[in-house]
């Protein structure tokens, strides 16, 4: 088959399935969507949207039977199912198997720690007594996490004394959801290093970006992070084996924390572009987008260089805002001729919701900080009122 005939189906038609399609179409690919929002941001650009629930599995098969290779945005998705469509003959990229022990963070840290992986120290909790013993013999203190889901920090509780360990439990364990504990890592910095694995088994692997959070929610992504080189070296390190781990075909983010001794330990693994590669569209040769459509069809993959100090903000929803979505301030951002902004087409805002980002790539970090901070202030995501 010539590759450029290949049609692509995406489960998920948020933001990153849309930034995903631009690249994709840009290519010449065909491009089908799964999502239950008629105009979710990646409708309108959509060949063909099949607007039904994520874990439909009628709808799954038909998105299967329609394109020649499927991929996903996120990955709290029918992995199951996935798997089985997988074994049935249809190519699916990352593979579902991988998904499958991803997407619970217990098997995920066991596959990392018996490849010899830095990663803390965890345990599996099945009552609260465990965990009280867990985190008593480390000064009260650990992340609680559920297994399964979570995002933007829902799914963690952060453990700062004894006396939160029950609410700790409750919260997470309420439900009967499996939850697991990891020690707390007193981190400078959180860092993500993206990498992608072609079909025939290349992989490239991009700069690192240093991450900086509020409220759990990424803010700022400064790249090249400001980290030494031997910080440097050890991530693209991590980062390239967790590749060979998983055998995944795709992008894979690597979210890691740095420590003040320079030792560098694995949080998180996404099998997906992330929040925290979208600097990639205008700071690199190749952005993430790209780079995922190019190695799940087949295309040999692109260059990673950094062009330059880049920096990256995220436009979340107002806090006590919910309704149509209205944008203030957009001319007075533009004004700087070096930032890049995206606004993903979101109908409706709400309180910290990911409503878009901007970019800017400079001479140096300190002015593409400047610059992105400038822009921020000037632009803000509302509601209409009335």
């Amino acid at each position: 088959m010539n590759i450029l005939s290949k049609k692509i189906g995406i489960i998920g038609g948020g933001q990153l399935g849309k930034m995903m399609i631009l690249d994709a179409k840009r290519l010449g690919f065909y491009c089908a969507t799964l999502d239950p929002t008629k105009h979710c941001p990646s409708h309108s650009i959509s060949d063909a949207h099949i607007i039904a629930p994520f874990d439909d599995r009628d709808a799954l098969r038909q998105l299967a039977e329609m394109t020649d290779v499927l991929t996903y945005e996120f990955e709290h998705i029918d992995a199951e199912f996935l798997n089985i469509l997988e074994d049935e003959g249809y190519t699916i990229y990352p593979s579902p198997k991988a998904l499958l022990k991803i997407q619970d963070k217990y098997e995920q840290n066991k596959m990392l720690k018996s490849a010899g992986i830095p990663i803390p120290d965890f345990k599996n909790i099945t009552s609260i007594d465990e965990l009280n013993d867990y985190v008593k013999d480390r000064g009260f203190k650990g992340m609680l996490k559920s297994r399964l889901g979570g995002y933007d920090g829902k799914g963690n509780y952060l453990i700062r004394s004894e006396a939160d360990v029950e609410e700790a439990y409750t919260t997470l364990a309420s439900n009967g959801s499996p939850i697991m504990v990891e020690e707390f890592i007193p981190f400078i910095m959180e860092v993500s290093v993206l990498a992608t694995r072609g079909i025939e088994g290349d992989i490239v692997i991009y700069p690192v970006g240093e991450n900086i959070h509020k409220n759990s929610i990424l803010d700022e992504t400064i790249v090249p992070a400001r980290v030494s080189g031997e910080v440097h070296k050890k991530a693209h390190d991590i980062a390239w084996k967790v590749m060979e781990v998983f055998e995944g075909v795709g992008m894979f983010c690597v979210e890691l924390f740095v420590t003040e001794d320079g030792s560098v330990l694995v949080n998180e693994v996404a099998p997906r572009p992330h929040n925290s590669g979208h600097y990639t569209i205008e700071g690199c040769l190749t952005s993430q987008f790209e780079q995922h459509i190019r190695a799940i069809t087949g295309l040999p993959l692109g260059h990673v260089e950094l062009l330059g100090p880049c920096v990256m903000k995220n436009l979340l929803g107002q806090e006590g805002e919910f309704g149509k979505t209205r944008i203030e301030g957009l001319v007075e951002c533009l004004s700087e001729p070096e930032l890049k902004l995206h606004l993903y087409g979101k109908e409706e805002t709400k309180a910290f919701r990911k409503m878009g980002h901007l970019t800017v790539l400079s001479s140096s970090i300190e002015e593409a900080l400047e610059k992105a901070r400038q822009g921020y202030s000037q632009i803000k995501i509302m509601a209409e009122k009335g």
